[in-house]
């Protein structure tokens, strides 16, 4: 009996990875496929649309725009989020469950629901399609994975260091610049950089907020195949597939997100 309902564990998980994974293998597959329609299984390998996706005007433009959104959107969400996860962390307050029900709700806010309140918003300052609503919505969307981040930093945080710092004449500002911010330091970048990634692979709501100067990748990859049915889109999202694990890879190595996220608390 334990063998069996250990059988059945480890064939529903291979099931789930299987199903996770699937379309990505289809995507890479369909990414070298040498004919002009998108088609699976591929007749052959050809890397003629990884050539055509680098040099298309409107996905160059596309990535520039989100480079500039990400790495804007990712910063800003660094720092408003880190004050807002060391004032959760540090103090205790009335409407503390409040702030931390906020900060956490564009998790499960639908993404198309926020990019149209982002739209609305726009349009009453006239700031609609521009760099600045782009930036603003994605900071919001990011935000909480920055903020967790940060918070588990802290947390994990030998709280006797503070004080034995304190005991010794170091203010308060000295503590916090020179004991804390160092150890907070890997779960600041890895939060930045989780959330660097998160924007630039975010379409639901820059879907809303984008215009036809200000789209970013994803927006782009949308318009281009309602247009065109070849596997240019098929190899721009290979690209993004194997440069995303690549860098999560590298910094999980660097710097522990699963530690960083509490995911591994050994």
């Amino acid at each position: 009996m334990t063998r069996l309902r250990s059988f059945g564990f480890w064939s529903l998980v291979v099931a789930i990875l299987t199903y996770m994974t699937l379309p990505t293998l289809v995507v890479l597959m369909t990414s070298v496929n040498p004919t002009e329609i998108l088609a699976f299984p591929p007749e052959g390998v050809s890397f003629a649309w990884y050539e055509k996706a680098l040099t298309y005007p409107d996905f160059q433009s596309a990535f520039k725009n989100g480079l500039i959104v990400t790495s804007l959107a990712s910063t800003a969400a660094l720092i408003v989020g880190s004050a807002f996860a060391w004032l959760v962390y540090r103090y205790s307050f009335r409407g503390r469950g409040v702030l931390e029900a906020v900060l956490w709700s564009p998790l499960i806010i639908p993404h198309f629901t926020l990019g149209f309140g982002f739209l609305l918003l726009g349009g009453a300052f006239k700031l609609q399609q521009g760099y600045a609503m782009i930036v603003l919505a994605h900071m919001v969307l990011v935000m909480p994975f920055v903020t967790r981040a940060v918070y588990v930093s802290l947390a994990a945080i030998d709280p006797d260091l503070a004080r034995a710092a304190a005991n010794l004449g170091a203010s308060p500002f000295h503590v916090l610049t020179r004991i804390e911010l160092p150890l907070v330091l890997p779960g600041m970048a890895g939060g930045w950089l989780i959330a660097a990634v998160l924007s630039l692979t975010e379409f639901t709501a820059s879907l809303y907020v984008t215009g036809s100067r200000t789209q970013t990748l994803p927006v782009a990859m949308y318009n281009y195949i309602r247009e065109y049915a070849d596997p240019t889109v098929s190899a721009v999202s290979a690209m993004l597939i194997i440069t995303t694990t690549l860098i999560m890879f590298i910094a999980d190595r660097a710097f522990g997100l699963r530690r960083v996220l509490a995911i591994d608390t050994h």
